[in-house]
């Protein structure tokens, strides 16, 4: 699933500036690979969404219809997720045979890249081709969300934007009277904008409300022994919400040979 046509050159240019403060370098200091945002954490677990049939009805996995969810209280905008681009993990339920049909469980492990990890661009072909409705009560329990993506058009800016809740224009900012840590707000003042500093604010905070920013410390969502590589990383002060900016490799990005042809994510 692509992301909605880009800002205008102003505001893009001016999201560069901000997020080369961040991350401490400028983007086109990385490299040109396909790049993901991820929220996960135990309240999506524990709330049931990462289980929720929208994630697997063919028209999601496709990329034709995303999944809506508002994760934080204070943005005025939901957060958007591309199934088609998510990884799935496809598993047996606990002391009882697998409910999916043999061919197609073979299949998905034909196209994994990991044991039980698949993208959904390639589930979405298989579906199709075995006629299988995960969506389907009967297959509950066999299927959940491993690594559930924000749409984005696959660079590190809009990656950034996607995973730090940032709209298309100015006017979608988030207006919070949460403040970044007094650290952090010493670097963020190096940012123009002063609506997309305040926004930038709720990502680096003291963790009591808001998040926390995670360089050294973060992780590639449980992707790093399929080659990919965390950039930065956001966590709440609670440790139920995880935010993950990932380079993705060719494999998992569906760029490898092996993976099924789908629309681009």
């Amino acid at each position: 699933m692509t992301s909605e046509p880009s800002p205008s050159g102003d505001w893009d240019r001016q999201l560069g500036d901000a997020f080369a403060v961040v991350l401490g370098r400028p983007l086109d200091a990385y490299d040109d690979a396909v790049y993901a945002a991820s929220i996960n954490g135990n309240f999506m677990d524990e709330v049931g969404f990462l289980r929720d049939p929208a994630w697997v009805r063919a028209a999601a996995l496709r990329g034709d219809e995303p999944v809506v969810w508002h994760v934080f209280d204070e943005s005025p905008r939901p957060s958007v997720f591309d199934a088609s681009g998510s990884v799935f993990e496809l598993h047996r339920p606990e002391g009882a045979e697998s409910p999916l049909p043999g061919e197609f469980a073979d299949a998905v492990a034909e196209v994994a890249f990991e044991p039980g990890l698949v993208r959904g661009a390639d589930l979405a072909s298989l579906v199709e081709r075995y006629g299988v409705a995960l969506d389907d009560p009967a297959f509950a329990g066999t299927w959940t969300v491993y690594f559930p993506r924000l749409v984005s058009d696959g660079t590190l800016v809009d990656a950034l934007r996607a995973a730090l809740g940032i709209g298309r224009t100015p006017e979608e900012l988030m207006d919070t009277a949460i403040e970044a840590d007094e650290e952090w707000a010493e670097e963020l003042a190096a940012i123009a904008h002063p609506g997309l500093r305040t926004h930038l604010g709720f990502f680096f905070s003291d963790g009591d409300s808001g998040m926390v920013p995670l360089f050294d410390d973060t992780d590639a969502g449980g992707l790093e022994t399929s080659g990919c590589e965390p950039v930065a990383g956001f966590e709440d002060g609670h440790g139920q919400v995880d935010i993950r900016i990932v380079r993705l490799s060719d494999r998992v990005a569906g760029r490898a040979a092996g993976a099924v042809s789908a629309k681009p994510s």
